[in-house]
């Protein structure tokens, strides 16, 4: 995996085209108070793209743009937070998402274990450390650990996707997945306005 950091935005030559893989990295769980510290992104190859959110003033145009673009599957897990706090921050009205952990819940009826951890553990067959999970997102320099666990949050996403559609359509499932995902904005404008 290689990774690449970046500050407050992406270069504008970086281009996804079909889906990319996002998750964020904040100093705390609570989007309205906790402020937004990284935003990892993979296109499912094995390079992952770091941007470090220093300067909020700033707004990470080129970021904007791949999160608004509906031509662009934005894959989350657990989108219900990460669309909140990016649109919080960035005001940025994510489009086209899908949500591993909706799709696990509703696919995997089997279990009741559906953590990113879990997930990469049953699918990819990968034992993935959270230890990292509770540190200091928000340090001016970030340590080789948290680079690599932040990394790690995106790189199986793409492959988890693919597992759990094969498992939906097999379960006659997908149609129901897809309501909820359409759900996922509004979910959040309902979090953000404290309902």
């Amino acid at each position: 995996m290689k990774i690449k950091l970046h500050n407050n935005d992406l270069p504008k030559n970086i281009k996804f085209t079909k889906s990319v893989a996002i998750d964020t990295e904040t100093m705390g769980l609570n989007p309205l108070r906790d402020r937004l510290c990284l935003v990892q992104l993979s296109d499912g190859n094995d390079v992952c793209h770091l941007i470090q959110i220093k300067n909020i003033t700033t707004k990470p145009k080129n970021l904007i743009n791949i999160l608004k673009n509906n031509k662009i599957l934005k894959i989350f897990h657990f989108a219900r937070f990460d669309v909140a706090v990016l649109k919080h921050f960035l005001k940025a009205d994510v489009q086209n998402i899908y949500c591993t952990k909706i799709a696990s819940k509703i696919a995997r009826t089997y279990t009741d274990k559906h953590s990113l951890k879990d997930l990469v553990k049953e699918i990819v067959g990968v034992d993935m450390s959270k230890q990292m999970q509770s540190s200091d997102w928000g340090a001016e320099k970030l340590s080789d650990k948290q680079l690599k666990y932040a990394a790690s949050d995106v790189m199986y996403l793409h492959q988890i996707k693919n597992e759990l559609n094969k498992m939906l359509i097999r379960e006659n499932r997908m149609s129901l997945l897809e309501s909820c995902l359409k759900f996922i904005n509004t979910r959040v404008h309902l979090d953000l306005a404290d309902y």
